[in-house]
């Protein structure tokens, strides 16, 4: 029944289905051009009658269950399972009108690889290589190879990473040939959107902050233009200076004093102050106290608290709990 309708149609009948809430947190996943076309369908669409919804909202369950079927093992075992839930003729219906969609990203093999093995195979490649590479990773896979990569080598990656644009596909097969003993996808034959600064923010984000300023040093100098970019999109320990006093109250309730203590261990007077004002007199002066008699500190364990706090700051905004506005010097609202 489902397949008399198009796709914009279905997507119509299956945003009314789900409900005004769920239709609202999708559209701010989508395009403007794509809000206005399914805005018009939607307006269109008088009724739906109880057949066709299930029809669509099962089509909808059955490709998401392809979708994951193949990030978790590939095409074959995509078929394979929806074989046995499905049978062979819709399992195959299925998998043909995805595969003519869906983009079966590069590199398969290498998002199942260890980083520390990949990083042995790829750290002697040409920076661009290895970019290109990072770039079809999880950020958390690709901040583990940038941040074991050689000092030298790390900036240059991750401006490449950040300027990326298209790569054409005779480029990634140029690649994968070079790959082939451990090839273990398939290649999508449309040019493919990599990189670019989000994609470098996602990573910067995971990296060890020894790393993350390294790197961010490096390219204020080279490429100011572009560090100032990344910049506006990251949230770094330093940045807690942007919060407003409510938002640092809020972030501060979440953090174990013994981490604060140590964060603050190696940073500028301003940022203490303003810790510091933001706590109770009595709890500011343990801190304090704590600070100037825990002797030294080794930078790794002051990196990981700042860290630490940097989480709970971004866990908070994920949660809504804080709205961090960045790029524009826009202020921090709550």
């Amino acid at each position: 029944m489902a397949e008399q309708f198009s796709g914009v149609q279905k997507a119509a009948i299956l945003l009314i289905a789900l409900g005004p809430e769920k239709s609202a947190t999708i559209f701010k996943h989508l395009k403007e051009d794509e809000i206005e076309e399914l805005t018009l369908e939607i307006a269109n669409t008088r009724s739906v009658d109880p057949q066709t919804k299930e029809a669509v909202l099962n089509e909808f369950y059955q490709v998401c269950l392809a979708q994951q079927y193949i990030a978790e093992g590939g095409i074959g075992y995509a078929k394979e399972l929806l074989e046995k839930a499905l049978g062979d003729d819709r399992a195959q219906d299925v998998i043909s009108r995805l595969t003519a969609s869906l983009q079966v990203r590069p590199f398969e093999f290498v998002r199942k690889t260890d980083p520390s093995q990949l990083l042995n195979f790829i750290q002697d490649e040409h920076p661009q290589t290895i970019a290109m590479i990072l770039s079809y990773l999880s950020p958390t896979q690709a901040s583990l190879v940038l941040g074991a990569l050689p000092l030298e080598k790390q900036s240059d990656v991750a401006r490449r990473i950040a300027t990326m644009d298209r790569t054409s596909p005779d480029v990634i097969k140029e690649v994968e040939r070079v790959l082939e003993r451990k090839l273990a996808s398939l290649v999508n034959q449309d040019y493919t959107i990599v990189g670019g600064v989000d994609a470098i923010v996602s990573i910067l984000n995971s990296v060890d902050r020894g790393t993350e300023k390294h790197i961010m040093e490096t390219l204020e100098i080279e490429e100011p233009e572009l560090a100032d970019e990344i910049r506006k999109k990251m949230f770094v320990f330093e940045d807690i200076l942007l919060l407003n006093d409510r938002a640092i109250q809020r972030v501060l309730r979440d953090v174990e004093n013994s981490d604060l203590a140590v964060a603050l261990k190696s940073t500028n007077e301003e940022v203490q102050n303003v810790i510091f004002k933001n706590l109770s007199t009595r709890l500011a002066a343990m801190i304090k106290e704590d600070i100037e008699f825990m002797g030294p500190v080794r930078m790794k364990d002051v990196e990981e608290a700042q860290q630490k706090i940097v989480g709970v700051i971004r866990k908070l905004e994920d949660a809504g709990e804080i709205v961090i506005s960045r790029g524009g010097g826009d202020d921090i609202v709550v």
